[in-house]
C-alpha cells in the first residue's frame, strides 16, 4: 500500500467519523450527552493526572441549568 493510498483512506475515515458525529448530535442529543458523561466520569478521578482531568472536563457536556436562559424544553424537574 502506497503512502498516497493510505493518506486517502485516512481522509475518508476522518470524513465518515465527522459525519457520524454530526448525525449523532442532531438526531440523538440525549444519547450523545449520556455517552459524553460515560466517557468523562472515569477520567475525573483524583488519582488521574491533571492533563487527563482537564481533557475530561472538555469532553463532559455543559451542565443543564434551569434559569431564564434555558432552551425551553420543559424537561426540567
Amino acid at each position: 500500500m502506497t503512502a498516497g493510498l493510505l493518506a486517502q483512506y485516512l481522509v475518508i475515515a476522518l470524513a465518515v467519523l465527522a459525519s457520524a458525529v454530526v448525525v449523532m448530535r442532531k438526531q440523538f442529543p440525549n444519547a450523545t450527552r449520556r455517552l459524553r458523561i460515560a466517557i468523562a466520569l472515569p477520567l475525573l478521578g483524583e488519582a488521574r493526572p491533571a492533563w487527563l482531568r482537564a481533557l475530561a472536563r472538555k469532553i463532559a457536556p455543559p451542565g443543564q441549568g434551569g434559569g431564564k436562559d434555558c432552551g425551553g424544553c420543559n424537561g426540567c424537574g
